[in-house]
């Protein structure tokens, strides 16, 4: 997979909106997976070696790469996301591995299920809510 120029999202970033700069190193709109694996992903007509976060306004590099790594720092955008969020589909790789439960309160507490599988489930998942154009959010890391 050629590596598509994304920038590793930051683990404070921005606050999404309007007044927010954009530096175009991101894919500026949601997008079904197309493939997975090798490392990365393929989706909206490109590849992306690594992890992502997709939110409904936007795919971002992302750089956990375990699940030992998913923390409030990483799920940061998904908190602060301008856009509504109904599900968090966390991808933790080839086996299923949960969150801390103090994180998964602060989704609950927001309206926001969250909902651990493997990588590979996670993008089945992701693809058939995108179509349905459901307000969904995914965290998936990259598998070989």
């Amino acid at each position: 997979m050629s590596r598509l120029p994304l920038q590793s999202h930051p683990r404070r970033p921005p606050r999404r909106g309007p007044d927010r700069a954009v530096d175009g190193r991101h894919l500026p709109h949601a997008a079904s997976i197309e493939a997975y694996g090798n490392g990365g992903f393929r989706f909206a007509g490109m590849s992306h070696r690594g992890s992502l976060l997709c939110l409904p306004d936007g795919i971002w590099a992302s750089p956990v790469t375990t699940p030992k790594d998913i923390d409030a720092e990483a799920l940061r955008p998904v908190l602060e996301s301008a856009a509504p969020i109904s599900h968090l589909l966390i991808g933790t790789g080839r086996d299923m591995a949960g969150i801390a439960p103090a994180l998964r309160q602060q989704f609950r507490d927001r309206n926001i299920v969250v909902e651990t599988m493997a990588t590979g489930a996670a993008i089945r998942t992701y693809n058939v809510l995108f179509d349905e154009k459901r307000a969904i959010a995914a965290l998936l890391i990259a598998v070989e």
